[in-house]
């Protein structure tokens, strides 16, 4: 498909542009339906940002287009690709709306988690559930918060407690669950149906940025799984795969979703101020070097020069990171030794502080770039740098800064950590 004209996100589900088409066969095929995607959501996206109402209809399109499955086997419907096209699908969709980018890149994370930690039969069980059904993931996994507790009831484990930030809560159809059982210090993951009696979402997501993201708390009462479903437990003893570090992939994989939503913001900035530049800007009349245009000034032309260079190398160095992950992730996990894994998360956290400057940078200057009538609450540049600034706090960049000082100056690779 080719979006001819702007339409809405709700304009799109009514006609169902997808509708009659054959699926994408190839990764290119897969980036254009993205592409697609995001310019329905930048359509409205403003308008949609001020009203903060639940993204139902977000996710929908994005189940419509297929992406959804991007990542789920062939067998089951899905497109079968790999991490390092999930990565660039991210970036796009976040190009035309962060808080979708964002979501998009919560979902893979979570229905790819069962293959770091769960045994072959919940695997193959999670993905041709989710796949299958076209489901939507989000997560109640935060680590600053206090984990939650978990009561072993003979064949169930019971999951009680709070969590305050719940990514996806009420537009997911699966919640994966993180506590600790309780006398031990076993942690245990479990995928679970988001909509039910013991999960209540505290609708107390009311942030600067990223408002669509349906980031606020929840609490979880008397939450029962089989203990069949506890993720990488056999006959409730876990039995993790070789070798043990190969679960760890999970924090460097988000860290480089994080990353990617990041640098598709940045990019829907620079394409939203420079269209707004070449059909509104006024061109300065006291300069000395006075031009009609204001596309033909000079410090334009710097401007926007300078920003698109940091965005198209940071771009570059994820994408070689993403290709580098990617490979580890769909690789045999006997495959993965400790060095390989210290060497990407380096990698990755040298794209991560990379993404964090460009985005907010970009969404600073385009202001400048743009000139004073632009700060209109009807123009809406400010999207970016909210959206930019809200998540970029997830987890203080200076730890990745020091992390690649490190291994620069010391050769020392990053540890495991729940957020490395």
């Amino acid at each position: 498909m080719t979006i001819a004209e702007s339409i809405t996100v709700q304009e799109a589900l009514a006609s169902s542009p997808w509708a009659g088409q054959s699926r994408p066969t190839t990764p290119q095929g897969w980036l254009d339906r993205a592409a697609d995607v995001a310019a329905i959501l930048a359509t409205d996206a403003v308008e949609r940002d001020r009203a903060q109402a639940v993204p139902t209809a977000e996710v929908q399109l994005l189940k419509d287009a297929g992406l959804v499955t991007l990542l789920g086997p062939v067998e089951h419907g899905g497109a079968g690709l790999t991490w390092e096209t999930a990565y660039l699908v991210i970036r796009e969709i976040a190009s035309g709306d962060g808080s979708i980018g964002q979501l998009i890149g919560y979902h893979y994370l979570w229905a790819w988690a069962v293959r770091l930690v769960g045994t072959p039969e919940q695997v193959a069980a999670v993905e041709e559930l989710y796949t299958t059904q076209n489901l939507f993931f989000g997560g109640a996994v935060n680590p600053r918060d206090h984990d939650l507790s978990i009561r072993d009831e003979g064949d169930e484990i019971v999951y009680n407690g709070r969590k305050s930030f719940s990514t996806g809560s009420k537009v997911s159809d699966l919640t994966v669950l993180e506590g600790i059982l309780e006398g031990t210090d076993q942690h245990i993951f479990a995928i679970v149906p988001s909509q039910q009696e013991g999960i209540a979402f505290h609708d107390d997501w009311d942030n600067l940025g990223q408002r669509l993201t349906e980031s606020g708390g929840v609490t979880i009462t008397d939450v029962r799984v089989p203990w069949a479903a506890a993720a990488g437990y056999v006959d409730k003893e876990f039995a993790p795969f070789e070798p043990l570090h190969y679960a760890t992939l999970n924090l460097p994989t988000i860290q480089l979703v994080f990353a990617s939503f990041y640098l598709g913001i940045a990019e829907g900035a620079l394409k939203t101020a420079t269209a707004y530049t070449r059909d509104h800007t006024r061109a300065w009349p006291y300069g000395g070097d006075d031009k009609e245009q204001a596309r033909d000034e000079w410090y334009l032309l710097e401007g926007y020069g300078r920003l698109q260079s940091q965005l198209w190398a940071a771009q570059a160095l994820a994408d070689d990171a993403g290709r580098e992950i990617s490979a580890l992730l769909h690789a045999e996990r006997e495959a993965l030794t400790p060095e390989a894994r210290g060497h990407v998360a380096v990698r990755i956290a040298a794209v991560k502080q990379l993404a964090t400057d460009v985005a907010l940078e970009v969404g600073t200057k385009i202001f400048e770039l743009t000139g004073a009538r632009a700060t209109s609450n009807a123009v809406g540049l400010d999207i970016f740098w909210r959206n930019a600034r809200t998540h970029t706090l997830h987890d203080p960049v200076a730890y990745k800064r020091r992390e690649v000082g490190a291994f620069a100056l010391l050769n020392e690779l990053p540890e495991p950590t729940w957020y490395t």
